[in-house]
C-alpha cells in the first residue's frame, strides 16, 4: 500500500545562515585576504567619491560637494582644447607600441629560455633577464641620458652632436625599447610557469614523430601558453591610455614635449601645477572610462573567439 501523503520539502536554509556557515568554514582564508580587500577599498573605491569634482566647479571653501554643478563643462573644454588631438595621438602611439612589443617580447623570451636544457644555465639566464625590473624609474631615465649623451654616450656617439633625448621622433622608440628591455624578463616568469606545467610525454611523443625544436615550440609550447597570454592581453588592454607618468615626466623636456605630452602628464600639469582640480579630474575620468571600454571590448572579443576571458 502506497503512502498518499507527499513528503514535505525540506525548508531552505536562510541566506544569512548559509553565509554564517561559509565564514565558519573558511574564515582563515578571509582573514588572509582581508588586508588586500582593505587596500583595494581604501585606495580604489573610497577615492571614487571625488569623481564628482569633474562635474562641479571646485571651491576649496565648500568641499567636494559644495561647488556649483556644471555638468559636462570640463569634458567639453578638454575636447575643444587645441592640444587634445596631440595628447591623444601621443598617448595612443606610446601605449600601443609598449603594449604590443611588451606583450610579444616576454613570450619569445620564455620560449627561448624553455629550450635551455641545463637547469643551472636556465636559472642564470632567468636571473639576468629579470634583474632590470628592479631598477627604479629615476635610475633608468638617468641611464638613458648617459647612454644617449652626444659624443660621450655609449650609444649617443653614433647619432651625431644632438641628443636623441631631445628628438621628438625618437621619444617613442626610446620609451618602449627601454620599457621592454626592463620588464620582459620579469613578465616572462608567468609564461615559464605555464610551460612548466606541460606534460613531458607531449615532448617525447613529438620527438618520436620527428619534431624539431621549432615544431616543439609551434605545436606544444605556444598552445600551452595561449590561454595565459589571452588573459594577460585582456588585462593590458585595460591600460591602453595609462602611460606611466613617472618615466614620461622624467624623459620630457622642452625639445620633445610635442611627442611626449600624454594624458597623465597633462593632467598633472593642469591639476597640480595650475590648481585646476575639476578640469584635471574630468580628464582623468575620461581616461578611466576609455580604458574600461577597451577592457570590456577586448574581453568580449576574446571570449567569442577563443573562450578565454576574465569575466
Amino acid at each position: 500500500m502506497t503512502n498518499s501523503n507527499p513528503v514535505p520539502p525540506r525548508p531552505r536554509t536562510a541566506w544569512y545562515r548559509r553565509l554564517a556557515e561559509h565564514f565558519r568554514l573558511y574564515w582563515q582564508l578571509w582573514v588572509l585576504t582581508l588586508p588586500a580587500i582593505a587596500f583595494i577599498l581604501l585606495f580604489a573605491y573610497v577615492p571614487m567619491y571625488g569623481v564628482q569634482l569633474a562635474f562641479r566647479e571646485f571651491d576649496i571653501t565648500k568641499g567636494l560637494t559644495g561647488g556649483k554643478w556644471v555638468g559636462l563643462k570640463y569634458f567639453r573644454r578638454f575636447f575643444n582644447d587645441p592640444l587634445f588631438g596631440e595628447i591623444i595621438r601621443n598617448t595612443f602611439r606610446i601605449s600601443l607600441w609598449t603594449l604590443t612589443m611588451g606583450f610579444i617580447a616576454p613570450i619569445i623570451l620564455a620560449l627561448l629560455i624553455n629550450q635551455i636544457g641545463s637547469k643551472r644555465i636556465k636559472g642564470f639566464v632567468q636571473t639576468i633577464t629579470y634583474m632590470p625590473h628592479f631598477i627604479s624609474t629615476v635610475v633608468m631615465v638617468s641611464m638613458l641620458q648617459i647612454f644617449l649623451a652626444p659624443n660621450t654616450g655609449l650609444l649617443g656617439r653614433f647619432f651625431g652632436r644632438e641628443s636623441e633625448m631631445g628628438n621628438p621622433s625618437a621619444f617613442t622608440p626610446i620609451y618602449w625599447i627601454s620599457e621592454v628591455w626592463q620588464h620582459m624578463g620579469w613578465n616572462c616568469i608567468i609564461y615559464l610557469a605555464a610551460l612548466s606545467s606541460v606534460d613531458v610525454a607531449l615532448y617525447e611523443a613529438a620527438k618520436i614523430d620527428g619534431a624539431g625544436r621549432l615544431q616543439l615550440i609551434r605545436y606544444v609550447d605556444i598552445p600551452a601558453i595561449m590561454p595565459t597570454a589571452g588573459v594577460l592581453l585582456i588585462l593590458n588592454m585595460g591600460s591602453v591610455l595609462g602611460v606611466g607618468f613617472e618615466k614620461v615626466w622624467l624623459m620630457q623636456n622642452t625639445l620633445n614635449i610635442t611627442a611626449s605630452e600624454v594624458i597623465s602628464t597633462y593632467t598633472y600639469r593642469i591639476g597640480i601645477l595650475d590648481n585646476q582640480f575639476s578640469y584635471s579630474t574630468a580628464i582623468g575620468l575620461f581616461n578611466s572610462v576609455v580604458n574600461f571600454v577597451f577592457l570590456i571590448v577586448a574581453n568580449t572579443v576574446a571570449r567569442r573567439i577563443s573562450d578565454t576571458s576574465i569575466f
